[in-house]
């Protein structure tokens, strides 16, 4: 971990710039997968399946009593840990729904908005070296509670299958509609449609960068993405109320996650940021994912700074995926926070919670996005739509505005819409 002390302003884009990758290789990666599975559907599905994952399927899609066998290799000690996690996912996005109030803007004119659900969409669950079953509630529940008609989960086998936590993630959040199939192939898939795997209207997920550019190349198709993201990433502030190894085992949980991953420290003090470097190293030698962490490391920052505003301001333009306050003064340093996927607060509460049990939702903007995009939320399963009533004396109170500005705007048949109804009203 690279330690840079003191910076100016005016070196912090360059400071805080994200690992840079061969876009155009992987574009164009992108692009024949996307050309073969519009062309040989499933045909091209199992052909990326056996190739990348090393997995040749009998079907792609598994039907429930499949899942439900699979499910049952799931240790009931963890099947008890992702229902505790499933029923406080699910109460935390219960609590989003949109409670619709009908508004008279004035007499006779009432405007009121209606929620209603997506569709199709489509959930992209990581695999390979680490299947995120957790991801699995993240989407599949809020989708539930949406009332989306149609959910397809999308998902890479390793060698010897679907993962039984994931089967059985599925299964208590109400997906019965689970595919065999990962990657760029999987998109692809879902933007298009195949023999086994239908046409969605809206893809969700994290993934690799394959997975991240393929879901850019749906939106050129005409689809809808949950939002713009990349490797995973966190922030940490901290001062000296702190405890290192708390520190540093956060900072490895998102190194471990890929070697793209980036962690980011920020503190007042050179000394602290050396207790947790050495912390760093203890911990690292006891981790299954060693290797992958260390090299992620390579990508990381420790920065030193003067004051608590240099340190926001920081936070601010890096908007981080992940940020935790480890400071004494972390509700006051929240309240100046704006770019950020999802804060925790205190020694005590781990980025870990979020990913998987608190409530909150762990799909979140990475790659500076959450300058401009949210988290999944259950609004993300949903369109709003607005409606309105008018009355005759709402007509007569309104009308003329209308009138007034439809003809400064030269769109005359816009004014005679509303004309021809006042004439009727004086009839």
């Amino acid at each position: 971990m690279q330690i840079i002390e003191y910076p100016s302003p005016n070196d912090y884009n360059k400071l805080l710039a994200r690992p840079v990758f061969k876009q155009v290789d992987l574009l164009e990666t992108v692009k024949h997968i996307f050309e073969k599975v519009k062309q040989e559907g499933d045909k091209a599905l199992i052909y990326y399946s056996e190739k990348f994952d090393r997995f040749s399927p009998k079907r792609i899609e598994l039907s429930k009593s499949e899942l439900e066998k699979i499910a049952q290799k799931c240790p009931q000690k963890l099947k008890n840990a992702i229902g505790v996690a499933a029923s406080n996912v699910r109460k935390f996005h219960e609590a989003q729904k949109l409670i619709s109030k009908q508004i008279e803007t004035m007499p006779g004119v009432v405007c009121w908005q209606k929620a209603v659900p997506i569709s199709k969409v489509g959930l992209y669950i990581p695999g390979g070296t680490a299947p995120l079953f957790s991801t699995v509630l993240m989407l599949a529940i809020p989708a539930k509670i949406a009332n989306c008609k149609e959910i397809v989960l999308c998902t890479p086998p390793s060698k010897n299958g679907l993962h039984p936590a994931i089967a059985f993630a599925a299964l208590i959040s109400g997906v019965n509609k689970v595919c065999q199939i990962g990657g760029a192939q999987a998109i692809a898939a879902m933007t298009y449609g195949t023999e086994s795997i239908q046409k969605v209207n809206k893809i969700f997920g994290p993934g690799n960068q394959y997975v991240t550019a393929a879901k850019q190349f749906a939106t050129i198709e005409g689809l809808a993405i949950d939002m713009p993201a990349g490797p995973s990433e966190v922030l940490v502030y901290m001062d000296e109320t702190a405890k290192p190894a708390f520190v540093a085992a956060d900072l490895l949980s998102q190194a471990e996650h890929g070697t793209d991953s980036q962690v980011i420290l920020i503190c007042k003090e050179k000394r602290l940021v050396e207790k947790v470097i050495y912390e760093i190293q203890i911990q690292l030698e006891n981790l299954p994912r060693k290797k992958i962490a260390k090299n992620a490391l390579e990508n990381s920052k420790a920065i030193i700074v003067n004051s608590d505003n240099e340190a926001i301001n920081l936070i601010n333009n890096y908007a981080p995926e992940h940020l935790i306050l480890s400071v004494k003064n972390y509700n006051e340093i929240e309240k100046q926070i704006i770019n950020a996927g999802s804060i925790f607060l205190g020694n005590f509460t781990p980025e870990s919670a979020g990913d998987y049990a608190s409530g909150t939702n762990h799909t979140l903007p990475t790659n500076g996005y959450a300058k401009m995009f949210s988290g999944v939320s259950l609004d993300s399963f949903q369109k709003k739509i607005t409606v309105q009533e008018i009355s005759k004396q709402g007509l007569q109170n309104l009308g003329n505005v209308i009138e007034i500005m439809a003809e400064a705007e030269n769109l005359i048949a816009h004014k005679n819409a509303v004309s021809i109804r006042l004439e009727n009203v004086k009839m």
